[in-house]
């Protein structure tokens, strides 16, 4: 976790920070005092909260990860397009009505930008927001451009008697994914008292909220027929779901190899779990909504109920932090792929540590002794 923290101040004792060294590296612009192109997003920072900093994101980019990974895109090439992102940075209260622009806009908006100094190479990364490599005190803001937006989109944020939980679910249901969402909320578009909200809170926020609206569906359906095991691996993120019949259960063990991003010359292992309720922030972080969402969108799919462990184990070829959407990714894409089905628990145990490269997952696990022992009502015949 001290990467997080340090963000290249170097608490860790090294002379240069092996992280910001590689960003910096791939920097192949010289500093701007003006930006004119496109502004897909927006970004708030969390310092200082609630008089908070941000703007528009600056990149010739849509800022859609899915994108990223249609255009075949590996990680050096993201961290190069994201090392060269600019963040503008202004109080909010400035340019309010420009932030909101774009961040309602369905498409990336032309802006013309001008900074009070040239840009400065500022890298900006975390375990949940995808990292920015540039910041720039902006002088001026313009918004050339006006798309129409989503009717759902309209709909929800013109309504200020909507609760901001309730709107991001309505938007999950009109088929808005949650990369459209998460901006609305950033820029305080979204409930009752309407306020700003910084980017990595917003992220989770939404990730909890639309899975949460899901698993109170779910409760309803009857559980999968047979044992399952999804998976898949996205730059270095090995990631299995165990689907187990019986209702809503849920548990994330999370591994940091040796050497890998989070983690020191040990491994590090972080668990959580919950049942209908989940008290008391994730120690996980952002990872344990943005895998959770993405088996809560398949179970309500199917109509099925689940006990579910998620696996993921981290290599150190994942060397930087490009934020939750990959686990969000790696987890869509696990769960879109044609599951292995088990007629026992232990062969689907021993089969998601061979593909994770986790072992020992299983003596980390709460859940699967309970699941081990625990009757349901299907074993008497009730169900």
């Amino acid at each position: 976790m001290l990467c997080a923290v340090c963000k290249g101040k170097g608490l860790c004792g090294l002379a240069r920070c092996p992280i910001t060294e590689r960003f910096h590296a791939l920097v192949r612009e010289k500093p701007v005092t003006a930006y004119s192109g496109t502004a897909p997003s927006v970004f708030i920072g969390s310092s200082g909260y609630p008089s908070v900093c941000g703007g528009p994101l600056l990149v010739h980019d849509s800022d859609h990860p899915p994108a990223w990974l249609a255009e075949g895109l590996g990680i050096e090439d993201i961290v190069r397009l994201r090392a060269e992102t600019i963040r503008g940075l202004s109080t909010i209260d400035s340019y309010l009505d420009q932030v909101q622009e774009i961040a309602i806009a369905p498409r990336p908006v032309m802006v013309d930008a001008v900074f009070d100094r040239p840009v400065r190479f500022q890298p900006d990364f975390d375990r949940v927001t995808a990292p920015v490599g540039c910041a720039g005190d902006i002088a001026s803001l313009a918004v050339l451009d006006h798309p129409p937006t989503d009717r759902a989109v309209d709909r929800v944020t013109s309504d200020t008697d909507l609760p901001a939980g309730e709107g991001c679910t309505l938007l999950h249901q009109s088929g808005i994914d949650v990369y459209r969402i998460t901006p609305l909320m950033t820029a305080g578009l979204l409930g009752r008292k309407r306020k700003i909200v910084p980017t990595r809170w917003a992220i989770t926020a939404v990730d909890d909220v639309v899975s949460t609206a899901q698993k109170k569906e779910i409760t309803r359906y009857a559980p999968v027929p047979s044992i399952r095991l999804h998976a898949a691996d996205l730059f270095g993120n090995r990631i299995a779901f165990l689907l187990i019949p019986g209702d809503w259960r849920y548990e994330m063990i999370e591994r940091w190899g040796p050497r890998s991003l989070w983690a020191g010359e040990t491994a590090m292992v972080v668990c959580d779990r919950e049942g209908m309720k989940k008290t008391g922030y994730s120690p996980i972080t952002g990872a344990y909504y943005s895998a959770r969402l993405a088996v809560t969108e398949y179970l309500s799919r199917i109509q099925r109920s689940a006990r579910v462990i998620v696996i993921r184990n981290v290599d150190p070829s994942y060397w930087a932090p490009l934020g939750t959407w990959v686990v969000r990714e790696a987890a869509r894409r696990a769960m879109a792929a044609e599951p292995a089905e088990f007629s026992s628990l232990a062969e689907a145990v021993q089969r998601a540590a061979h593909f994770t490269g986790f072992p020992d997952w299983d003596r980390h696990s709460t859940l699967l002794p309970e699941i081990k022992t625990q009757k349901m009502l299907a074993d008497f015949g009730l169900a």
